[in-house]
C-alpha cells in the first residue's frame, strides 16, 4: 500500500499566526493558486476580509530575496461574500518572472506561490493515478481482483437471471457502483485528452494499472480499460446494459475486494438492462424516457476510441467502428434519456437530457467516417440544446443535465469543415460563457456555477469550455473567467484549499475525503472531490453529518459550505468523471507550457 503525506503543516503558517494575532474585528486572508502560475497566465488572488479592511494596494515580494517586486494602487473592492464584508481581486498578470513570491495586502499575508512555465507539468497524469485505483476486477492499487463474478442481468424479460460478464471498469465513487454514463464519458474525455495534449502523458505504468513501461502512454491504457468494459456492457447492437449494483452497496467502508454487500445471488452483482422505461426495484423509481442518452455515450466513446487506435491495433479500431455505428442507430430509434436505477434511497442520476449525447455522436462518426449523414444529425441535434440547461440554473436535480460539459458542440465547430458551422457552435459555446460570467461577477471569485452536488464538476467543465471555445476561435474575451476556474480548483476560494487530493504535493487539500482508503491509513490522490454545496443541500440530505469540529468554520460562508470530513459525501467524495473530466484542461495546461495556449 502506497501512502501520502498528510496537509503541509506549514503552507499557511503565517496566514494562521497573522489571524491569531489580530486582536480586533478586522481580519483578512488572501488566497491563490497554490499550484502556482505560467508566466502567461492570467494572475488573479482574492482578499477577502472580515470588518472595515479598505485596501488602498497589494504588494508582491520576491519569496527568496524579500525585495518588492510589484506595487499596485487604486484597487477597486468586488462583490462581498457574507461573512466577508470586503473582498477585493488582486490582479498580477503583468509579473511574468519565474520566481518564488509572495502577496501582501494590509496586514494579510499570502502563503508562498511559483511562477514557472512548469508548474502544471505531469499533473494530467497525477489524475490517472485515481483512476487507477477505481479500478474494479483487478485493482493495482490493492494488487488484487474484486467483482469478478459480475453479474445477473435484472430487467432482462427473457433473460431475467443469466449471467453475464461484465467484470471491470471503474467504481463511480467511494461506493462500488459502476454506471455506463459516467463511465463512457470518462473514457471519451481521456481519449480526446490524448487526441489534443498526446506530448503531455507519460508511460509508467502497464496496461493492468501496475508500475512498468510498455510503450504505450497510461492515459491510453487506462481509456481501454473503459473501453473493453464498455463493450461488454453492449454486448450486442440491440443490448446494452446501463448500471452495475445499486444503492444496497451502501453499508459501510470497506475495501473493494472484502465486499460484503448482498444483492440475493451470492458475489454477483445486478446488471440494470437498458430498457427506456422506469426502473427501480424498491420504493423509488427513475424517470427513464428512452435509451438514447446511453446511446449516445457507447458510440461517441467507441468512435472517438476507433479513431485513436487506427494507428494503433486495426483490428480493435475496426470492433469500435462497428459498434459505434450500431449503437448510434439504436440511439436513433430509442430517443429519451436512460437514467441510473435508485434502491432504497431516492438519490440517482437524474439525466433529462439526451440530445447532446446523439450530438457528439454523430460528430465522432462523422470525423471517424466523413459521411454528410452523421453531420446533418450532428448539426439538427445540436441546435435543439443550444446551450447545457444547468447554466446560468440556479441549482438542479443531481446530474439532471450531464455531461455539464456539451463536447459535441466544439467538435462541431473544428471538425465540421463548414465556417457556417463553426461560428454557429461557437456561438453557443460563447452564449453559455456569458452568462457563467454574468453569474460570476456576483461573487469575488468570478465562480459562475451553481453550487449543487459535484459542483467541482461544473467547474471543470467550465474549464473545458472556456479553453476550447479560446483555442478554436482565438477570442480571448474569457480568460479571466477561466482562470478564476482554474485557480478556484487549486485555493484560491473561501477554504483556502485545493480540490484535488495530494496536488499540489506540499499544499492544503483534502485528506480526510468519504473513502474506505482513508479510513484506513491510506489516500485517494489524484482524486477531484465534489466540491462545495449550498447550505441547504447540505442540511436536508440523508445521512449526512460531520465526525469532527470543522476545520474551515470560519470560512463558510452564505454562497456555499465546504468540509474537509468524511463524513460529508456531499462536498468530500471524489468522482471518477469528475477526475476524468479534467485531465483535459490540465493536459492542455501542461502542452501550452510557454504561455497561454
Amino acid at each position: 500500500m502506497r501512502q501520502l503525506l498528510g496537509k503541509s503543516a506549514v503552507i499557511y503558517f503565517a496566514v494562521i499566526i497573522l489571524a491569531a494575532s489580530c486582536k480586533g474585528k478586522d481580519e483578512g486572508w488572501i488566497r491563490i493558486n497554490q499550484l502556482g502560475y505560467r508566466p502567461g497566465d492570467v494572475k488573479v488572488a482574492v482578499f477577502m476580509g472580515k470588518g472595515s479592511n479598505e485596501l488602498q494596494s497589494f504588494r508582491v515580494i520576491d519569496a527568496v530575496t524579500g525585495k518588492l517586486v510589484l506595487e499596485k494602487t487604486g484597487i477597486s473592492e468586488s462583490a462581498p461574500m457574507e461573512p466577508f464584508t470586503s473582498c477585493y481581486r488582486l490582479s498580477f498578470t503583468e509579473l511574468n518572472a519565474e520566481g518564488l513570491y509572495r502577496i501582501e495586502a494590509g496586514k494579510a499575508v499570502s502563503p508562498e506561490f511559483r511562477i514557472a512555465d512548469d508548474v502544471y507539468a505531469g499533473t494530467a497524469d497525477f489524475l490517472l493515478t485515481y483512476m487507477r485505483q477505481q479500478r474494479c476486477g483487478f485493482n493495482p492499487w490493492l494488487n488484487d481482483s474484486c467483482h469478478v463474478h459480475d453479474g445477473y442481468v435484472i430487467y432482462g424479460g427473457k433473460d431475467d437471471s443469466m449471467h453475464i460478464d461484465v467484470t471491470g471498469g471503474w467504481h463511480d465513487a467511494a461506493d462500488y457502483l459502476q454506471y455506463v454514463a459516467t463511465s463512457a464519458n470518462a473514457t471519451y474525455q481521456m481519449l480526446y485528452s490524448f487526441s489534443s495534449n498526446p506530448t503531455s502523458f507519460g508511460d509508467e505504468y502497464l496496461a493492468n494499472g501496475l508500475e512498468g513501461k510498455d510503450n504505450i502512454p497510461d492515459v491510453l491504457n487506462e481509456s481501454k480499460w473503459g473501453l473493453d468494459w464498455l463493450i461488454k456492457m453492449n454486448p450486442a447492437p440491440d443490448v446494452m446494459y446501463n448500471q452495475i449494483a445499486d444503492d444496497r452497496d451502501h453499508i459501510g467502508f470497506r475495501f473493494p475486494n472484502a465486499d460484503t454487500a448482498n444483492y440475493g445471488k451470492g458475489p454477483e452483482r445486478p446488471v440494470y438492462r437498458c430498457t427506456g422505461k422506469e426502473q427501480g426495484l424498491f420504493g423509488y423509481k427513475n424517470r427513464a424516457t428512452g435509451i438514447a442518452s446511453t446511446a449516445g455515450k457507447f458510440a461517441s466513446a467507441f468512435a472517438r476510441g476507433s479513431s485513436v487506435y487506427g494507428a494503433i491495433d486495426g483490428e480493435y479500431s475496426e470492433l469500435l467502428r462497428a459498434k459505434a455505428v450500431a449503437a448510434f442507430d439504436y440511439g436513433l430509434r430509442n430517443p429519451g434519456s436512460c437514467q441510473t436505477a435508485p434502491g432504497r434511497a431516492p438519490y440517482f442520476y437524474e439525466e433529462d437530457n439526451w440530445v447532446d449525447d446523439m450530438e457528439l455522436a454523430a460528430i465522432e462518426l462523422y470525423r471517424l467516417t466523413g459521411d454528410a449523414y452523421y453531420l446533418e444529425h450532428a448539426v439538427a441535434f445540436g441546435r435543439q440544446e443550444k446551450i447545457t440547461p444547468w447554466i446560468g440554473a440556479d441549482t438542479a436535480r443531481h446530474y439532471q443535465w450531464y455531461p455539464f460539459m456539451n463536447m459535441g458542440h466544439p467538435v462541431i465547430a473544428s471538425e465540421s469543415g463548414t465556417a457556417g458551422h463553426r461560428e454557429e457552435f461557437l456561438g453557443y459555446m460563447k452564449e453559455g460563457l456569458q452568462l457563467l460570467e454574468a453569474r460570476g461577477k456576483k461573487n469575488p471569485f468570478l465562480i459562475g456555477v451553481p453550487f449543487i452536488w459535484c459542483s467541482n464538476n461544473l467547474v471543470a467543465a467550465t474549464l473545458t469550455q472556456a479553453h476550447l471555445y479560446r483555442s478554436i476561435s482565438g477570442d480571448n474575451s474569457f480568460r479571466e473567467l477561466e482562470a478564476a476556474h482554474r485557480d478556484w480548483l487549486f485555493g484560491c476560494n473561501p477554504w483556502g484549499t485545493s480540490m484535488i487530493v495530494g496536488l499540489p504535493e506540499n499544499g492544503d487539500y483534502p485528506v480526510n475525503t468519504h473513502s474506505s482508503y482513508v479510513l484506513r491509513g491510506e489516500q485517494v490522490p489524484g482524486g477531484l472531490v465534489d466540491g462545495p454545496v449550498y447550505s441547504t443541500i447540505f442540511n436536508n440530505l440523508k445521512y449526512i453529518y460531520l465526525s469532527e469540529e470543522d476545520e474551515y468554520s470560519r470560512f463558510q460562508t452564505s454562497l456555499a459550505v465546504y468540509h474537509d470530513d468524511f463524513a460529508d459525501y456531499s462536498t468530500n467524495e471524489c468522482t471518477m468523471d469528475g477526475t476524468a473530466c479534467l485531465i483535459y484542461y490540465l493536459s492542455s495546461m501542461q502542452n501550452a507550457n510557454a504561455g497561454e495556449k
